[in-house]
């Protein structure tokens, strides 16, 4: 593999990305490759899958597809062993597939519905890293990047199966950050707000303002965004950095700024 270069910090790097097919996932595929990195695209969509992975061979990348539930152990395994059967080794890793029912109130979300939002999200990421870590640790370490939410740092209605695996994801990036700090690899977590990803779009314009109006900002994020924290995390620029729950979220995470203040005592100017 070639050599990094500040234009292409990546070459000679092997990125892994898990939910891979579509959206954030995607685009911080392509943002690995055009940073040099070879790349091993996971998702269960094997079509989806071997389109992004086509584009960005035919932009003179490296790409990898395999199809892969991340809830499942063998399957997973087979994922990172596949990786370094392609490549030799694994440097980097972004666990950023997700699952689980649409927004529904907490006492009428089906059972087998909330399963399959934590198994998607905390057993899918708690396998991501178990394999992840044991291949990095053959070559002298790396990096891994976790996908949690802002909704994964505090309570959002409608959402108690994604919240509760968001949530796990955290608490799961924090020990695995412990246990190999002092091994050569490190472990952080992203927590997004608002991101134009597809579920947004169909959501619609006024969706989309609402949205932007949520965040101090105004604006929502753009999946770019988030790829370019993640390449971050992953890169020897933060080699310091670990353990770190990072928001992506237009300072939401920060608190509240309404969009008109009132003093006191006083009637609101218009």
């Amino acid at each position: 593999m070639t050599e990094a270069t500040d234009h292409r910090p990546f070459a000679g790097k092997v990125a892994l990305v898990a939910g891979a097919s579509r959206g954030i996932g995607a685009v911080t595929a392509r943002a690995f490759a055009d940073a040099g990195a070879a790349v091993v695209l996971a998702a269960r969509d094997a079509q989806a899958l071997d389109e992004v992975a086509g584009g960005i061979r035919d932009r003179g990348g490296q790409a990898l597809a395999v199809r892969t539930d991340v809830t499942d152990a063998a399957s997973v395994e087979h994922l990172v062993t596949r990786t370094v059967e392609e490549y030799g080794q694994l440097d980097a890793a972004f666990n950023n597939a997700t699952d689980g029912p649409p927004p529904t109130p907490l006492a009428e979300i089906d059972p087998a519905d909330f399963d399959r939002a934590v198994a998607s999200n905390v057993r899918g990421t708690f396998l991501g890293m178990k394999y992840e870590i044991a291949a990095m640790l053959q070559t002298g370490g790396g990096a891994i990047v976790n996908m949690a939410s802002l909704a994964g740092l505090q309570g959002v209605t409608n959402l108690a199966g994604y919240v509760a695996g968001k949530s796990g994801i955290v608490g799961l990036t924090k020990v695995a950050a412990l246990d190999y700090a002092d091994q050569g690899i490190r472990v952080n977590v992203v927590a997004p707000g608002p991101i134009l990803t597809y579920h947004l779009e169909a959501a619609g314009a006024e969706a989309q303002r609402l949205a932007g109006l949520s965040t101090p900002m105004r604006r929502i994020g753009r999946s770019e965004e988030v790829a370019d924290v993640v390449l971050w995390l992953c890169s020897d620029r933060s080699s310091f950095v670990t353990g770190a729950t990072i928001p992506i979220d237009g300072g939401q995470a920060a608190g509240s700024k309404p969009p008109q203040m009132y003093r006191q005592g006083e009637p609101m100017k218009p």
